[in-house]
This record gives structure tokens, sequence and C-alpha cells, in this order.
């Protein structure tokens, strides 16, 4: 069995390895889309919107609901891929861990 200082260090380790994905996943950007491209949403893998774009065929008074469900749409779609952007980075940090099988680590 491992000693307390050592137990202590690991837990040390996984902390300052955590800190790092979590920085990390602030520079992953990934864009959702929906209307075919019409209408684009760029997030950070840690959720936080970067930018939208609309295309100006869309800026009419008509299209005024369509649009609203577009954007809607695109962020969900930015939110689905940072979501799994966040996932594969974690699961590449977790990987080097030494941590018991099945250990879950809070995600």
């Amino acid at each position: 069995m491992k000693s307390l200082e050592d137990i202590m260090a690991m837990a040390q380790n996984v902390q300052n390895e955590l800190t790092k994905a979590q920085a990390t996943l602030d520079t992953i950007e990934v864009e959702g889309a929906s209307g075919g491209g019409l209408v684009k949403v760029r997030a950070s893998a840690k959720g936080r919107i970067i930018g939208v774009d609309i295309d100006e065929s869309l800026l009419a008074p008509s299209e005024k609901g369509m649009l609203e469900d577009l954007v809607a749409a695109a962020f969900n779609d930015a939110r689905a891929k940072a979501d799994a952007a966040s996932q594969a980075e974690m699961s590449k940090m977790s990987s080097g861990l030494p941590l018991p099988p099945g250990f879950k680590l809070p995600f």
C-alpha cells in the first residue's frame, strides 16, 4: 500500500493536470452550424461563445422566426461539439493518470 505522502502527491498531480486541461479547453475552438451553413456559431470547448456569423440573406424582417430557430440550432450544434471536444481532451488528460479502474473524475 502506498504511503499517505505518495497518495497526496498523486492527488496534487491530478489537480495540476486537471487545471492544465481546463485551461486548454478554452483554447480549443469548435463551430456549430445550421441552415446549411447560413448561421454559424464559434465556441470554445469550455462552452464560451466566441462569435456568431449570420448570412445576409436571412436578415429580411420576414425571416425573423426562421433566423431565431437557426441561431438556436447553431448554438446547440456548437455546444454539442464543445462537449465532445472537452470530453476528448479530458480523456487524454486522465489516460496518463494512475487511477483505480472505474474511477471517474468529476466532469
